[in-house]
């Protein structure tokens, strides 16, 4: 990233808002303006203008016992009343909510009212299960109608959701569950990808039964999808279907205070332990809300909008369920993959569903790149009017094929930074009043206070590269790590004090936009996934064969980074194991152990690791081998030659 930010073509090219575009947008130039004036009067407003209370609030911000915030605390909120019942209230009942379609081809379009009335059913069914106000509910799902189904109607109850990603291994998601102590467990049979139904429910079954796991759950409620065979528990497990078809159709929504628990999301940390994220219900909804309005400049009546997360991230959370349906838009939600069953699956969606807004990951941009522009040109793509761009930073070149191959040369690109911690959009443009720069964040949103810092906390001017820091609370900042109220206090606010640490590199450039230069920690950017250096190691080193290894991220033209592993076998398996029987062997006991998402590109086996005197892996340097660069300062090793030999067999 570092390198766009040098090349002065990048530095000249400017995009301005297309004619006519500034006109129509939700934003302008008054809302910095009006958050500068006043910043909590600011958010204040805003949480009354975008959201229904149940009870209104008479206290914008308590940071008393900084770093936990309370927002709107006197205040009550239903988070589903919010994305579902007061659209059909105020006449919108009929208009799409979800565009859905398989992989495989099949479809459904779900209005609100008809997702109202499935959310209300789903709810009874829960709390027929006895999930209360505050319990847990782990959710395993694929990308289908009843996974927002399903979060609806926790947060309906006041109940707290733990989206698991449906790659993730059985282990992950006991680990998840247990942490959690889910009382309930929502699944499928299985799900479509590339092709293929992949089984879901016997990771269920091993997460619960294996080792004595997942003791808190008592019933396991399954979505019939796949149509694969599943193994049966008469008494815990429950198809979804034949509990929806008996369940009662009405429920009220109740207020819940707005500082309650709303979900627990699971990210990688620099530790090998995943960090639950919590996350409560007030503050997050009304800047989720705030940013899907403004940032994607959401047109309900007219625009079919369209985020390619997945649910089971936190980019799914926000703008596929909370802040769209907050907003009352009309989306398209897609099963399967981007190349499934042929490499322009997208372009054919966009065409049929007249998708006007598409928001994705740089690593899918560039996977698309690769393939050429022939794809892209069989399809009409000319609703677009809006791109986004979230997970990691877009280098220049991939904004500009983005905006003239998909967006048709005119259609603004909002490059997007944010976090699981964040809750929502921090930095992006303001489409219709940024003039915009490929490759860079550019500035912090309206209510939105950050700054860059060296390693003492000084405050660094423009070019000089440093850390990104968040310097006032905001509504949709996470409220601790699930159970570990220390280790929320040492992860983000140790360094500073009274600053968030963000863990990401950046700098501003001489016009004021921010450019971001990557993470600072242990922690790799894989596809737009925060993935642990130490959780992939732990499981490295778990198996039978490995005596130690190291990981690190290296730069990947697809993925943003790529996981590259270095492994010291066992003295008694050195001889007798090839490497490259080794390297099949050990990804896919990562992949097992963690999920797909987590499996090493590249595994070297090598004899030694370059360490320091004091014992400690220099990652930097296997960086630098990795990443094909010259090798850094070897001066603190305890042996320099052996960075040489591993140098030496990488190339």
């Amino acid at each position: 990233m570092s390198d766009s930010l040098e090349n002065p073509q990048a530095k000249r090219l400017r995009f301005p808002p297309p004619r006519g575009f500034a006109s129509h947008a939700n934003a302008d130039a008054t809302l910095y303006a009006q958050a500068s004036t006043d910043r909590l009067a600011f958010w204040a407003q805003q949480a009354r203008d975008l959201l229904s209370w149940h009870k209104p609030f008479t206290r914008t911000l308590d940071w008393s016992q900084a770093p936990v915030a309370k927002w709107f605390d006197d205040g009550e909120i239903n988070i589903a009343y919010n994305c579902l019942d007061r659209h059909v209230e105020t006449g919108a009942g009929d208009r799409v909510a979800i565009h859905w379609e398989g992989e495989p081809g099949d479809s459904r379009e779900i209005t609100y009212a008809e997702l109202t009335a499935d959310v209300k059913k789903a709810a009874n069914v829960l709390a027929g299960l006895g999930v209360g106000a505050g319990d847990r509910v782990a959710v395993y799902l694929p990308m289908i109608p009843e996974a927002v189904v399903t979060m609806l109607a926790i947060a309906r109850l006041g109940a707290v959701h733990s989206v698991v990603f449906g790659g993730f291994s059985a282990d992950s998601l006991r680990s998840r569950i247990d942490d959690a102590e889910a009382k309930v467990v929502v699944t499928a049979d299985g799900g479509w990808r590339k092709g293929k139904v992949f089984a879901l429910k016997p990771t269920v079954d091993a997460a619960i039964e294996e080792d004595g796991g997942a003791a808190s759950v008592t019933n396991v409620l399954v979505v019939r999808r796949g149509e694969n065979e599943v193994a049966w528990k008469e008494g815990r497990d429950i198809w979804w279907h034949d509990a929806m078809a008996a369940a009662e159709t009405e429920h009220v929504a109740q207020g819940f205070p707005a500082e309650q628990p709303l979900f627990i999301l699971y990210t990688s940390g620099t530790t090998g332990t995943p960090k639950g994220i919590l996350h409560t219900s007030g503050g997050y909804l009304t800047q989720a809300a705030y940013t899907h309005k403004n940032v994607f400049d959401i047109k309900p009546e007219t625009d079919v909008y369209w985020c390619t997360a997945d649910v089971g991230w936190i980019t799914g959370h926000t703008y596929v369920v909370y802040g769209p349906l907050a907003n009352g838009a009309t989306q398209l939600m897609f099963e399967g993959t981007p190349d499934a069953p042929h490499p322009g699956r997208w372009w054919e969606l966009i065409e049929k569903y007249k998708v006007s807004i598409l928001y994705t990951a740089p690593t899918a941009i560039r996977s698309f790149m690769k393939l050429g522009t022939a794809i892209p040109e069989k399809y009409d793509l000319s609703s677009i009017r809006l791109l986004g761009s979230v997970g990691e930073p877009i280098n220049p070149a991939a904004w500009i094929w983005y905006r003239d191959v998909i967006g048709g040369g005119k259609a603004p690109i909002v490059d997007t930074w944010w976090q699981t911690e964040t809750g929502a959009i921090m930095v992006s443009p303001l489409p219709g009043v940024t003039t915009l720069k490929p490759g860079s964040a550019q500035t912090p949103l309206p209510g939105i206070q950050i700054d860059i810092l060296d390693d003492d906390g000084n405050h660094l001017e423009q070019g000089d590269a440093g850390l990104l820091v968040i310097t006032e609370p905001w509504p949709s900042m996470l409220r601790g790590i699930w159970g570990n109220e220390e280790r929320y206090k040492s992860a983000y606010w140790e360094k500073f004090g009274d600053k968030y640490f963000a863990g990401d590199g950046a700098r501003i450039d001489d016009d004021g936009d921010l450019w971001l230069l990557g993470r600072v920690d242990d922690v790799m950017n894989v596809s737009g996934h925060r993935l642990s250096t130490a959780e992939i190691e732990s499981a490295l080193v778990s198996n039978n064969i490995v005596a130690e290894a190291a990981v690190v991220g290296a730069a990947d033209e697809t993925t943003g980074q790529a996981v590259v592993a270095f492994v010291i076998l066992k003295s008694e398996f050195a001889n007798d194991i090839e490497p490259a029987d080794a390297s099949a062997t050990l990804r896919k006991h990562v992949a097992d152990h963690i999920g797909a998402i987590a499996r090493p590109a590249k595994i070297y086996i090598v004899a030694e690791l370059p360490k320091t005197r004091s014992g400690k892996i220099m990652r930097r340097l296997l960086r630098d081998v990795a990443e094909g660069r010259p090798i850094g300062d070897t001066t603190t090793l305890t042996d320099p030659a052996v960075l040489s030999i591993i140098d030496a067999q990488v190339h």
